[in-house]
């Protein structure tokens, strides 16, 4: 017959398996839908909302507590405490210190399952862009949205800063700023729009910062109706002809043969001339490709800060 002494250390065995069991059960129920792990250092706010994980403490386990308006949150066996302004680590060493006096040598754990007080920041081509409060799980496109949704010249990318402290962004394109204090990632609106890689429209986490440059500008100056910068907005380019219907097609007076496009090239001072023949009239004449369009105007490809400019036909010289 075993002794109780000779047991005892089966049964601590067995409690450290059952608590390991339990903690990796939480983490993988907490992983499912839900929040990224705040950090223990993550300050907590009125009206975020909390829920612990430990052994002999059914009263608070698997259940959410919200913090209320004025900071404090009502637990079962312990009462009013103070939350609001103390980290995750201070907030568990209070309770697990209230806790001791009902249970001996209590672990509990605290995890954050919605953020409250914290804020994220949508700047730039937006219609409202500010400061927004980040209430539950919110992806990209819903803060845009709260932002009032992207302005008519917004470009074709949103950009994403991140503290480091919040762990990576999961996007493939996501590094280390060159300070090392900010995780920056970019996404394109078009394939968050349509849906193409649903993962792009991350979710968003506490300060971080929403970037909406304005789109980059191809510019039809000289002898077109409407002469003018135009957005690249979800493209990174447009042909010749597209850019000519922007500016809704040359005048009469445009000497359409002799059209150039003047290209900045990177490392450059000085625009490099292309020279583009022109069709006369939209849709355009002559030999056309397989789209339709016409051949030379649609192989040609006009990026940011392009300008396209149609020349003005010379006068005709009069009889003497």
């Amino acid at each position: 017959m075993r002794s109780a002494h000779s047991e005892l250390p089966w049964r601590l065995v067995f409690i450290a398996v059952i608590s390991a069991s339990l903690l990796n059960g939480a983490e993988r129920v907490a992983g499912q839908d839900s929040l990224p792990a705040a950090p223990s250092t993550y300050t907590l706010g009125p009206n975020d909302q909390i829920s612990f994980w430990g052994i002999d403490v059914d009263e608070i386990v698997n259940k959410q507590f919200r913090i209320g308006p004025e900071g404090d949150v009502s637990l079962p066996m312990v009462g009013r405490l103070r939350a609001a302004g103390l980290t995750i680590r201070q907030f568990e060493e209070t309770l697990n210190k209230q806790l001791g006096t009902h249970i001996r040598e209590p672990h509990v754990v605290v995890t954050i399952t919605e953020f409250r007080s914290q804020s994220v920041s949508v700047l730039g081509a937006v219609r409202s862009p500010g400061t927004y409060q980040l209430q539950g799980r919110k992806t990209v496109v819903e803060m845009i949205s709260l932002a009032g949704g992207f302005r008519e010249d917004s470009g074709n990318t949103v950009k994403i800063a991140r503290e480091l402290e919040w762990g990576k962004i999961p996007l493939s394109n996501a590094s280390i700023d060159p300070l090392g204090k900010f995780i920056v990632a970019e996404v394109r609106i078009k394939e968050i729009l349509e849906a193409k890689n649903p993962e792009d429209n991350t979710l968003m986490m506490p300060h971080d910062v929403i970037a909406v440059p304005r789109g980059e500008l191809v510019y039809v100056i000289g002898e077109v109706n409407k002469a003018g910068g135009f957005i690249l907005t979800e493209r990174s380019n447009m042909s010749v002809l597209q850019a000519l219907s922007l500016a809704e097609g040359s005048q009469r007076t445009a000497d359409t043969r002799h059209a150039k496009i003047l290209r900045l090239e990177p490392g450059q001072e000085q625009r490099r001339e292309i020279a583009v023949n022109l069709p006369r009239r939209l849709p355009g004449l002559g030999r056309r490709d397989r789209n339709g369009l016409p051949a030379r105007a649609a192989s040609t490809l006009l990026g940011a800060q392009d300008a396209r400019h149609p020349r003005t036909r010379a006068p005709p010289r009069l009889p003497p």
